[in-house]
Order: structure tokens, then sequence, then C-alpha cells
């Protein structure tokens, strides 16, 4: 699969909820997660398959959507870009927010090696 393929799939998967699967079939055993920012105690920098999943069923367990938006993707050579936007209950504060964020995705060998984050966590 080239770059915009992958992308193409990323977001269908993505605005049908199913964000385990595309972790499954998208991304390399390998692969490498960074947020910009991550509360005191945390990492920003996850590594490898399991640790992606396991980010990911955290954030769906502490956060109620109510509203998903995904548009893209953008590609760039090896690369692509993809806008998420999501409003959201926080469970553990009971805080409702929206958020808006750009993920930037390295492709290589067919597979998802890196997503990047970037937000404005303040």
């Amino acid at each position: 699969m080239n770059t915009i393929e992958l992308g193409q799939k990323y977001v269908a998967l993505c605005k049908e909820g199913k964000f385990e699967q595309c972790l499954q079939e998208l991304f390399s055993d390998k692969a490498v997660s960074v947020e910009a920012w991550a509360p005191p105690g945390a990492e920003r920098i996850k590594s490898g398959l399991p640790a992606l999943h396991e980010k990911s069923r955290e954030w769906a367990r502490d956060n109620e959507v109510h509203h998903a938006e995904v548009v893209g993707p953008f590609p760039n050579d090896e690369r692509f870009a993809v806008i998420f936007r999501f409003e959201v209950t926080h469970k553990p504060s009971g805080r409702r927010n929206a958020m808006e964020e750009v993920g930037l995705f390295t492709v290589e060998n067919g597979k998802i090696t890196r997503e990047e984050f970037f937000y404005n966590a303040g």
C-alpha cells in the first residue's frame, strides 16, 4: 500500500471509530507515537504496537466522545497529515471540551512507523 492509499484507509477506519483495527492493520510492530505533551508522571513517547494499543484503550476509557471529525489525508512523500476534531467529556474530571489536533504519520514499507500529534495543550 502506498502512502496515499494508507492515509485513505487510516482516515476511513478512524471515521468509523475503528481505532484498534487501524493500529492492527496499518501500523508497524515497532511504531512510535509522540504526543505534544504529557501530564506529570506520564510519557510523551510510546514505542511498539502493544504500547500504542494500551494508549488507545486508555484514551477510550477516559473520554466519552460526543462528536468526532477526521479530515484528510494530506500526503507529502512518505508522510501524511490528518486533522482531528473531537468534542469529549473527560470521564475522571467530568469536564466537557472541544479538541483539535493534527496528526503527522510517517510510512515505511507500507506501514505507519511514526505518528506525531500537534495541538494546543493550554
